[in-house]
């Protein structure tokens, strides 16, 4: 497979196999709000094959971060029509990814909304919000009766997502938040129907995703999972448990025929991650980075050697509007500026130079 040809996800058409990965940079506001520099950013980004957007939350208990974007409110939406139609103008393609933060968040980030979680767990650590860095709180157990409240809130935000423009959506299962707190059974100590055994883990993740599917096609929807990455908490520790939760969930999921699966692994051409590909049947797009840089020679690698149907890039993505032309034609890159990664304004957002002839 060719990383620089067309693909088919779903109801989506590529123009390439580069997938800018889901990356918060918090340049929304109090009000969570994407505004010109938001559009622009993703405008300049448009020639990836696909575009998957920042986290947005569905809710605002859902909020993880200071300046993260929503789709909750009217003025968000218009924000991301705005978004959706500068990227579609430079014919380009993008899915908003609807993250519940779960128990990575703060009241003083929320809004004063409560703090919620599969399990009253807290996180070692500290979050950044409003008022500065404060511990993680002990979040509020999720009731049984609660959680159909919950998928609601992510099918209106795709819902609201599709009808801003948006050609889709993409479920964060993975990284610690909410989605994933339901898998990791250090996050997930449930005594319910959604606990205590591989399965019952992945019910609630499965039946989040059959209904969006239903709500807005399942040809719009893809998934992402971030097995054994053991982060802000969802640590994944037994190998054999990690892989009877996720082959529950994928066998939950692939009747539904979702656009994509979108791994997050540190050893994609791994057991575990291709035969999850098997699993689903459908395209599986494949990140290898998290602190880790994915170069043009390993995206080439993982394409020639059929072990993904597309590369999902982040770091080399928000430094080079064109990758995909410098990556083609194996031209000199940009280097990303950490210091500006999660900080306000234009600097190392919308001020990467593309190549000018």
């Amino acid at each position: 497979m060719n990383l620089f040809s067309p693909l088919t996800l779903g109801d989506l058409e590529l123009s390439n196999r580069v997938v800018m990965a889901p990356l918060t940079r918090v340049r929304a506001g109090v009000e969570g709000v994407p505004g010109p520099l938001v559009v622009e950013h993703y405008r300049q980004r448009a020639s990836l094959g696909l575009i998957v957007s920042e986290g947005t939350y569905p809710s605002h208990a859902g909020q993880g971060f200071p300046g993260q974007p929503g789709l909750v409110e009217p003025e968000q939406f218009e924000g991301w029509k705005n978004v959706a139609d500068a990227v579609h103008a430079e014919g380009g393609r993008i899915v908003a990814q609807v993250m519940h933060a779960g128990r990575v968040t703060h009241e003083a980030t929320t809004g004063g909304y409560e703090v919620v979680g599969p399990s009253a767990i807290a996180i070692d650590g500290e979050t950044r919000t409003y008022e500065g860095k404060k511990p993680f709180p002990v979040p509020r157990a999720l009731g049984t009766g609660e959680l159909a409240t919950v998928v609601e809130e992510f099918v209106q935000a795709s819902k609201n997502a599709v009808a801003a423009g948006l050609d889709g959506v993409e479920l964060h299962s993975a990284n610690g938040y909410l989605l994933h707190e339901f898998l990791s059974p250090a996050s997930n100590q449930r005594t319910d129907a959604y606990g205590g055994s591989p399965a019952n883990r992945a019910r609630f993740v499965v039946e989040v995703a059959s209904a969006v599917a239903e709500a807005i096609g399942a040809g719009r929807v893809g998934i992402r999972i971030s097995p054994e990455h053991n982060i802000q908490g969802a640590l994944e520790l037994d190998a054999a448990e990690t892989k009877a939760t996720y082959d529950a969930l994928v066998d939950g999921i692939a009747p539904l025929g979702l656009a994509y699966l979108s791994i997050l692994h540190k050893e994609p051409a791994g057991e575990l991650v291709q035969d999850l590909r098997t699993r689903f049947g459908g395209p599986v797009l494949i990140n290898s980075g998290f602190g880790v840089i994915t170069t043009r020679e390993e995206a080439l690698a993982l394409m020639e050697a059929g072990h993904a149907d597309a590369v999902v890039v982040g770091r080399p993505a928000i430094a080079n509007p064109d990758l995909v032309r410098r990556w083609k034609e194996d031209l000199p890159l940009n280097a990303p500026d950490p210091l500006t990664f999660y900080s306000d304004g234009a600097k190392g957002y919308t001020d990467y130079p593309a190549l000018q002839n």
